[in-house]
């Protein structure tokens, strides 16, 4: 498998890149990161899901630049990628991303950005307090998103009272309505989880 990734023929380096991921063949990082840079988009698309699988912050500095790509799915797929690596060179990278957005619609960042609660709340508490309504936006979806009860009164006072609207004509307030209401679903289902654990039986 570590042969095929760089045997050019036949579109054959897309597959032996999903292969190594989905055998778990971390010896494959070393190989995968210059193919972030490989011509066919497949095979860029198929390296930055093998390195969330595979690689550790190690790849992060590799992953990293993509997150400007001008091809939304691949900042969508970098973006989780980075989010499933974790570590806290994984969350600036998004953070940084997030802070000098460089595109209009950042939902994926929100939503990977909500996987490292309870670090990254501090974080986007104070940019739902921000003066750039845009940030104030997606810092409210990614709010929701943590399931975290300290984004309560910050997504109930933009609700109420931000009338803010982003480059795309989205409001702050309808953002923090959604976001609330995702909030309290995703402790819906953490309680109904934990309810049904707490009744199965040891052993």
């Amino acid at each position: 498998m570590l042969a095929a990734l760089g045997d050019t023929r036949y579109n054959c380096q897309a597959w032996a890149v999903m292969g190594c991921a989905a055998m778990d063949i971390r010896a494959a990082v070393p190989q995968l990161v210059p193919l972030l840079d490989h011509p066919q988009w497949m095979v860029r698309g198929e390296a930055v899901t093998a390195l969330g699988r595979l690689g550790d912050a190690s790849v992060v500095p590799a992953l990293r630049p993509l997150l400007g790509d001008p091809a939304d799915w691949l900042r969508q797929r970098t973006a989780d990628a980075l989010a499933r690596i974790g570590g806290d060179a994984a969350l600036e990278a998004l953070w940084y991303e997030f802070e000098h957005r460089r595109f209009p619609r950042i939902g994926y960042l929100a939503s990977t950005l909500a996987l490292f609660t309870p670090e990254v709340v501090p974080r986007l508490l104070a940019a739902a307090d921000g003066t750039d309504p845009d940030q104030r936006y997606w810092a409210a979806v990614a709010l929701g998103s943590t399931g975290d009860d300290r984004a309560v009164p910050t997504l109930e006072r933009l609700m109420a009272g931000d009338r803010g609207v982003t480059v795309f004509d989205g409001e702050v307030r309808t953002a923090a309505k959604k976001a609330l209401r995702t909030l309290r679903r995703i402790q819906a289902a953490i309680a109904e989880r934990e309810s049904a654990e707490a009744q199965t039986p040891a052993g």
